[in-house]
């Protein structure tokens, strides 16, 4: 085959993603900038892709941490370049990969963030009394009904089509990482706030189209460039939401409330297995985060209330001053 320069590589490696591999768009986002960043310290050096040894690689990685950079960005942009080098080894593009044998800086393992239900009840509760108009209210109803009830992540979410939501489904099937599709049931909560919501939704899009505008194929439209609800969008929404229901912000994201359905769910006695279908997980392992999420909140609680737990006693004596 021709060979090709390096600073095509980025283009060409990104290229084989989307088409081999499926990947999402916001996954070659990530990598196109993790390795525009190498590229350009790269070239700093006077040094391109084709000719960056192990020592350079590693240097790069120093690079990265004298930066201040977290153990999660320095994993994903080695990440990032172990796979251009692969990728550059299997097109003959170099005859090794420098970067097979760097192991990454490893990252901390922490426990994601969990609502109560308590706490998520109240969040949907302030989404049905939140928004400018009714319109709005019933869509952010839908948002968060559907976010809890189905675990989906926030991109599923916002770019879902119309027709996989249409007759009152029991089940909505979801088109996750990779093209890969998965069936998940919906609460009877969750179906009542989609018939409303795509009652008002169609009524909308009727009067587009009597102005002789396109219909949208998105479940939530906008006008944006994407033609759906944008994820930053609705980032901020959950934000507001979070304020409306007293619940601290900091704490509520869109990610929080996937944690929320699959803790929840665990802590209800649903089986592991069941839970990463439905959170469309490749590995188990990447579920089973949830049961160490269960276990801390269950310590958490019998220390906080057992009767003879030192934080009890602490705060009984606290509570009697």
């Amino acid at each position: 085959m021709t060979k090709r320069p390096p600073s095509s590589w980025i283009s060409m490696f990104l290229e084989a993603q989307a088409a081999e591999l499926g990947a999402a768009t916001n996954t070659l986002l990530a990598y196109g900038r993790d390795l525009k960043d190498f590229d350009s310290w790269l070239a700093h050096r006077d040094c391109t892709f084709d000719q960056a040894s192990r020592a350079d690689v590693e240097a790069y990685l120093v690079s990265c941490d004298a930066q201040g950079l977290a153990k999660s960005t320095r994993a994903r942009r080695l990440s990032a370049v172990k796979q251009l080098y692969r990728f550059a080894f299997e097109e003959g593009l170099r005859s090794d990969n420098p970067a097979i044998q760097i192991s990454g800086p490893g990252q901390d393992k922490r426990l994601p963030k969990i609502l109560s239900v308590q706490e998520v009840d109240r969040l949907l509760s302030a989404a049905r009394s939140l928004g400018r108009n009714t319109t709005d209210r019933v869509r952010n109803t839908c948002l968060m009904e559907l976010l809890y009830a189905t675990g989906m992540r926030v991109s599923e979410l916002v770019g879902l089509p119309v027709s996989a939501t249409r007759g009152d489904p029991r089940l909505l099937l979801i088109l996750g990482k990779g093209g890969k599709e998965r069936m998940v049931p919906l609460s009877p909560d969750a179906r009542d706030a989609l018939a409303l919501w795509i009652r008002l939704r169609d009524e909308s899009e009727a009067a587009r189209v009597a102005k002789k505008l396109p219909p949208s194929r998105f479940l939530f439209p906008s006008r944006g460039k994407d033609g759906h609800l944008t994820r930053h969008r609705f980032y901020l929404l959950i934000k507001e939401i979070a304020v409306a229901a007293g619940v601290d912000p900091a704490k509520v994201t869109p990610h929080t409330l996937r944690h929320a359905f699959a803790t929840h769910l665990l802590a209800g006695g649903a089986d592991l297995r069941a839970i990463q279908t439905m959170l469309g997980h490749a590995d188990v392992a990447t579920t089973e985060i949830y049961t160490h999420v269960l276990e801390a909140r269950l310590s958490e609680l019998v220390l906080d209330h057992h009767p003879l737990s030192e934080t009890a006693i602490k705060k009984k004596t606290s509570d009697s001053i």
